[in-house]
């Protein structure tokens, strides 16, 4: 939490005088990921992701509330956080990174533009560098970005039980789709 309100912190004191309009915040982003096995298919969603993103510097940063992802059966629910992230004792993800082609982005023109992210991933108290290719979606004022990269569990120390390691797949895909508004400082 004090590594996201730091960076949160430098975002909001940024650039000065009109980065207002560069500066873009959401507090309902979309994170979900899927597990694909010939046992079964498990999938979580959490509607809960705060994220900062300047567009002046690419900086892009992630909290993610563990408990918040919501899965079909609760067993599951209840597993994911008890057993493999430990939700209590790391509530939350974070990514801090950066998207090194911004300025291939025309802010002021709708489209889709691909983009490149490159930053730290942390996950059960583990952080690890993490690169994917993603999207975002000018529309007026407001910002849709997308993205899809994969992780395993094993590179976040997180560890599946025996009984039910067949249940889970190696390599969990995770999707990414937020929708930023103009970040707008209360005086």
């Amino acid at each position: 939490m004090k590594v996201f309100l730091l960076l949160l912190g430098l975002l909001v004191l940024g650039s000065g005088e009109g980065a207002a309009q560069s500066r873009y915040f959401t507090r309902t982003g979309h994170i979900w990921f899927f597990s694909e096995t010939p046992i079964e298919n498990i999938e979580a969603h959490n509607k809960a992701v705060s994220s900062f993103i300047s567009f002046d510097t690419g900086e892009l940063v992630f909290s993610v509330p563990m408990k918040s992802f919501e899965f079909r059966k609760a067993l599951m629910q209840e597993h994911f956080n008890e057993n493999y992230v430990e939700s209590d004792k790391f509530p939350k993800g974070t990514f801090k990174g950066n998207i090194a082609n911004i300025q291939s982005v025309d802010f002021k023109k709708d489209g889709v533009y691909p983009v490149k992210v490159s930053g730290t991933l942390t996950i059960h108290g583990v952080s690890r560098p993490v690169t994917a290719d993603g999207t975002l979606d000018v529309k007026g004022n407001r910002i849709g970005a997308k993205s899809t990269f994969t992780i395993t569990p094993q590179e976040y120390n997180i560890e599946i039980p025996l009984l039910v390691r067949a249940h889970v797949a190696k390599i969990i895909q995770i999707n990414v789709d937020l929708q930023y508004d103009p970040y707008v400082a209360k005086q």
